[in-house]
């Protein structure tokens, strides 16, 4: 399994259509809803189980973030990324659930079922799981929304507070992280 050398954008929404989706959301179009909700599920779910580690309450912060764009798609203005527009309400209702709770949990399997992922054998999937449990929690944050949503590590940084550098930075030392261990010591 080679790591880095997959394009995340490939598994990203097109920005053109997610704006198409949110100005048919805006207008109260329930199938733009749906369509919506297909092709942004998988990285909203990734970013709230990254920061409520917890499979249930990501379910539901999921569910939530699409309620609150339903509420709040006029609102949106085409100026930045789509995406980057759905992760931050789904970062700030993660975060409020995770304040209210006032517990944090490590992920369990049915979290790890869950995460969007390309088809692969359980073998490989069980080995990327106990390589990501390894990262720091910025760390896996990082890599999961890279992956699933396809932001640029620019726009990761806008979303988790944290300068261009320091993303750059945690995700290389992650992806060198997850080489040694799904590559093991006999690559040395």
């Amino acid at each position: 399994m080679q790591l880095g050398s997959e394009k995340p954008t490939d598994l990203s929404p097109d920005r053109a259509r997610l704006e198409t989706l949110l100005a048919g959301v805006a207008q109260g179009d329930r199938n733009a809803l749906a369509e919506l909700y297909s092709a942004a599920r998988g990285a909203v779910y990734a970013m709230a189980l990254g920061i409520l580690r917890n499979a249930y309450d990501a379910q539901d912060v999921t569910q939530d973030v699409f309620v609150r764009i339903w509420d709040c798609a006029a609102g949106y203005r085409p100026q930045g990324s789509p995406m980057a527009w759905i992760l931050t309400i789904t970062r700030n209702m993660a975060l409020m659930r995770l304040r209210g709770s006032g517990r944090v949990e490590p992920m369990d399997e049915a979290a790890w079922a869950a995460l969007p992922a390309p088809a692969m054998p359980a073998e490989e999937r069980a080995a990327l799981r106990a390589a990501l449990e390894t990262l720091s929690d910025a760390e896996r944050q990082i890599v999961l929304l890279h992956a699933s949503s396809g932001l640029k590590h620019r726009e990761i940084g806008q979303l988790l507070g944290l300068p261009l550098a320091t993303v750059l930075s945690k995700y290389h030392r992650a992806l060198k992280k997850l080489r040694t261990q799904l590559e093991g010591d006999d690559a040395g």
